[in-house]
C-alpha cells in the first residue's frame, strides 16, 4: 500500500512545507492560474522527489454565478464569462484548459482535478458536456480526476469515469470511490471546513486507503490532521513489515 499525504494549498509556508509533507495540491490554479514562471519557481525550490497535483482553473468547471469568481482576476465582459463552466464546448473553456496544462508541465505534475459545485448535476446537457470535453481535451500523460458533488448515481459517476478514462475523486467520509486503481481522497471535513478530525476518524482513513492512495486534507486543522495520519499510516506500516 502506498499513501500520499498532504494538504489542498500550503497552510505554512512553502519551505516548512517542502520539509514536511512530499506532496501538495494547488488550490491557486482553480481560483486564477498563476504564470508558468511562478510554477517553474515551485518546482525548482522543492525537493526533486515533490509531487505537485493541481485543481482545474474554475472557468472550466463553474458558472460565473459561482461566489468563487470573486477571485478571478480577468476582465472579461458579462457575455463572454457566460460561456465558462459546466465543460461548455466553448473556446472560453478550452482556452481555460489549455492555461491549466501549461501550469501543470511547469509543476511536472501528473494530476489534475476537475471539482465540480453541486449545482452541476447530472442532467442531459451537463454529461454532454462533460463527454465531449474530456474526450476532446489533449491529455499528453496527465491523469485526470473528476470530483462530482451533485447529485450523481454511483453507477453513473463508474461508466462515465470507465468511458472517458478518469479517476473518481471522493471525499471519502460521503462517498465511495467507484472507479480508477489509484484512489484519490480529498477530505473536506465530516461536517464542513472546521471540522477537525479525531484519532477514530484518521483511523477510518487508514482502512479505506488500498493500493496508492492520496490523501489531502482541505479544513481549517489540515495541517494538523494530515501531520497526525501521516503518523498513523507510517506506525501501520511498520507493524505490517
Amino acid at each position: 500500500m502506498d499513501v500520499r499525504i498532504g494538504c489542498c494549498g500550503f497552510p505554512r509556508s512553502r519551505s516548512e512545507y517542502y520539509r514536511t509533507f512530499k506532496i501538495v495540491e494547488i488550490q491557486q490554479t482553480f481560483y486564477h492560474p498563476p504564470r508558468p514562471e511562478t510554477a517553474q519557481k515551485w518546482r525548482a525550490e522543492a525537493p526533486p522527489d515533490f509531487e505537485f497535483t493541481l485543481k482545474a482553473w474554475q472557468l472550466i468547471t463553474h458558472e460565473p454565478q459561482s461566489p468563487t469568481y470573486r477571485r478571478l482576476k480577468l476582465s472579461w465582459p458579462e457575455d463572454r464569462l457566460a460561456r465558462c463552466g459546466s465543460f461548455k464546448p466553448t473556446e472560453e473553456v478550452l482556452w481555460a484548459w489549455e492555461q491549466t496544462r501549461k501550469i501543470a508541465a511547469a509543476l511536472q505534475s501528473r494530476f489534475i482535478v476537475f471539482q465540480c459545485p453541486a449545482s452541476f448535476h447530472p442532467s442531459s446537457e451537463n454529461k454532454k458536456n462533460l463527454r465531449s470535453f474530456f474526450r476532446r481535451a489533449g491529455r499528453e500523460d496527465f491523469q485526470l480526476i473528476w470530483e462530482p458533488r451533485g447529485k450523481w448515481e454511483p453507477q453513473e459517476v463508474r461508466e462515465i469515469c470507465r468511458d472517458l478514462n478518469l479517476i473518481h475523486g471522493v471525499d471519502p467520509f460521503k462517498n465511495e470511490s467507484t472507479f480508477g486503481e489509484i484512489r484519490y481522497f480529498r477530505l473536506h471535513g465530516i461536517t464542513g471546513y472546521r471540522y477537525r478530525f479525531s484519532e477514530e476518524d484518521l483511523r477510518a482513513l487508514r482502512g479505506r486507503c488500498r493500493g496508492m492512495t492520496y490523501c489531502l486534507f482541505n479544513n481549517v486543522q489540515m495541517w494538523t490532521d494530515a501531520r497526525t495520519f501521516s503518523l498513523l499510516a507510517e506506525q501501520a506500516f511498520r507493524q505490517k513489515s
